[in-house]
């Protein structure tokens, strides 16, 4: 069974409000008796099992708030079961009290949320709690400034606390709120871009920095405390570099980290629309489109339990690909997207017709460190990228260091190092010093490029192996070119996009490709390879499809210096016409 979400056309706010109770209700009856805890699975997390069912209580809140603030009339009988876990879980008499936080704690993450209660609904959210509960809610949220945590946009968490409590007229420390603010302006690169910790450009920009700032812009405008023009003008910067990651069907690249939030990646363009940062080319129009669109999508795919609950993974449930910080509520992160809730229905977001966005062929967007391709026809998008480095989270060199991240074929994660199958390389050059028995894939790097004609990086799998590679773009074909330095005899496999395992590939001498319903995936040799073969990868490495065929090309590489190019090709709607009209460039280049 899915959940009735997956039905909804979401067209209106209408449907909108209607996909946020079809979200909702389903968990209703797994709240615990004070309604302060959700209990979704029986998966663990980095955190506890009590703070995991915290988190889930909490993301719920991210539709309901604007819900409030936009009066909704479906909120009452949903809000009325989260107003007594608020009253419940502030309580320290209370036995499902959420208890007294940590440095670095899960529930200082959840903690936001209640701050934009605070500060775009005070009326529903906070003043019409019993006075006790308003005491009760100040003081678990106060730990937030007396606790330590990642200096990242995590800081974001504590200005939106700030900003609420300030809303309804509570204490708060402003040289607090100022210091915090100037982290933040740390984060920024310019052109609307924030980076994340490890100087990671990812989601994180987009559903964290470009989320909360906007807010703060439009909620918080006469607090002289935050730089809340700035913030909104960021939003605008953004919007247009960001309208690019998106494919014909409003997909996004699958790219980085915590990408079991799904549809959450569309979140950017509800705080675009809240904080009314329109631009020329990302209008109302268009990000109506890109947002609804988006879930629209991500309604199609089978993400839901059978009892309507939403799952860890991608387009299906996967654990493999997850963090160590996914609870089984984590992927309500999602509900972000609801904030448009909080807009009137007359508000031009709603009033405005779905218009697709004008997305230029190719997109050089220095700050994310990636050229960004796209089919004639808009049916897929390609991410070349260069210079993110490995971070302290789970397959890192499958998140952040393929070669290419693609909108239909998606990425796939290692389960071992242990042989091409279990290694799922596809999107990357893998290097084996042991005859084929461990495999490692492209991962830290120097002396990086994002231009015009495509991407570069220097790197080594492991001492004695130095790496030149230039990824040349052609629209959906990409030409690799490696220069490979090797002081011990290696072996090598170049993956191309892993595909839906349907369907039987075609190999000859020199190339091996699939075409099926999805697409059609391809690699050609133009020179140094031995072998061209289909690898089948172990099922659930895939984020798109769990059964997959990666076309792979092998060679075996003796001591010295050697150079393989190859035509990597990728499409929707190319077809076999476009498999045999392999791009000319310049060897030169």
């Amino acid at each position: 069974m899915s959940n009735a979400f997956s039905s909804n056309p979401l067209r209106t706010r209408e449907d909108m409000e209607r996909a946020a109770v079809e979200l909702i209700s389903p968990l209703v009856p797994l709240l615990s008796p004070g309604c302060a805890r959700l209990h979704l699975g029986e998966t663990g997390a980095a955190y506890s099992a009590d703070i995991a069912e915290m988190e889930g209580f909490a993301r719920v809140l991210w539709a309901l708030v604007p819900m409030l603030a936009g009066h909704c009339a479906s909120v009452a009988p949903l809000w009325e079961k989260w107003r007594t876990g608020i009253i419940n879980g502030t309580d320290p008499d209370h036995p499902e009290y959420w208890g007294e936080v940590g440095d670095y704690d899960q529930r200082l993450v959840e903690m936001a949320v209640f701050g934009m209660g605070m500060l775009i609904a005070p009326d529903e959210f906070f003043f019409d709690l019993p006075e006790s509960a308003q005491d009760h809610l100040y003081r678990w949220l106060d730990q937030i400034n007396r606790h330590d945590m990642p200096k990242n946009n995590w800081i974001f968490f504590r200005v939106l606390v700030n900003l609420g409590f300030r809303k309804v007229g509570r204490p708060f420390p402003e040289e607090q709120l100022k210091a915090d603010v100037a982290l933040i302006e740390s984060h920024y690169d310019g052109d609307g871009w924030y980076f994340d910790y490890y100087d990671q450009r990812e989601y994180y920009t987009m559903w964290a920095f470009q989320f909360y700032g906007p807010v703060c812009a439009a909620a918080a405008v006469d607090c002289d405390l935050i730089p809340a023009r700035e913030y909104a003008e960021r939003s605008r910067l953004m919007a247009e570099d960001f309208a690019c990651w998106f494919d014909s069907r409003c997909e996004s690249v699958p790219y980085g980290r915590s990408l079991s939030y799904r549809f959450a990646q569309s979140a950017f363009f509800a705080a675009q629309a809240f904080a009314g940062a329109v631009t020329d080319r990302v209008g109302w129009g268009e990000m109506k489109h890109l947002l609804l669109g988006n879930m629209r999508t991500w309604s199609r795919f089978p993400i839901f339990t059978r009892d309507g609950v939403l799952t860890i993974g991608y387009h299906y449930p996967n654990l493999n690909m997850a963090e160590g910080y996914n609870a089984p509520g984590s992927p309500y992160w999602c509900m972000k997207n609801f904030l448009v809730l909080a807009l009137s229905a007359d508000h031009p977001f709603w009033q405005a017709e779905e218009t697709a966005p004008e997305c230029p062929a190719v997109s050089v967007q220095p700050h994310a460190r990636m050229l960004l391709s796209r089919a004639a026809d808009g049916s897929h998008v390609l991410a070349f990228q260069s210079g993110n480095r490995l971070c302290e989270h789970s397959h890192a060199e499958s998140k952040y260091e393929k070669f290419v991240y693609s909108s239909v074929f998606g990425f796939s994660v290692m389960k071992s190092m242990n042989g091409l199958g279990s290694g799922a390389f596809d999107s990357v050059l893998a290097v084996s010093p042991d005859n084929g028995r461990t495999w490692l894939p492209r991962h830290g790097g120097s002396d990086y490029t994002v231009d015009a004609g495509g991407t570069s990086c220097t790197w080594s799998p492991f001492p004695g192996v130095e790496i030149r590679t230039r990824i040349i773009v052609a629209g959906e074909w990409h030409i690799r070119r490696h220069t490979v330095r090797n002081s011990l005899p290696v072996s090598i496999a170049e993956g191309g996009f892993a595909i839906r395992r349907s369907g039987t590939p075609v190999t000859d001498d020199q190339s091996v490709y699939l075409c099926n319903e999805q697409g059609l995936s391809g690699i050609r040799m133009i020179r140094g390879y031995d072998k061209a073969m289909a690898v089948t990868p172990e099922a659930n490495t895939n984020l798109m499809e769990p059964r997959t065929v990666i076309p792979t090309l092998t060679a075996v590489l003796d001591p010295g210096e050697h150079v393989l190019e190859c035509a990597v090709l990728g499409t929707v709607s190319g077809g076999a016409v476009l498999w045999n009209t392999v791009p000319e460039v310049d060897r030169n280049e």
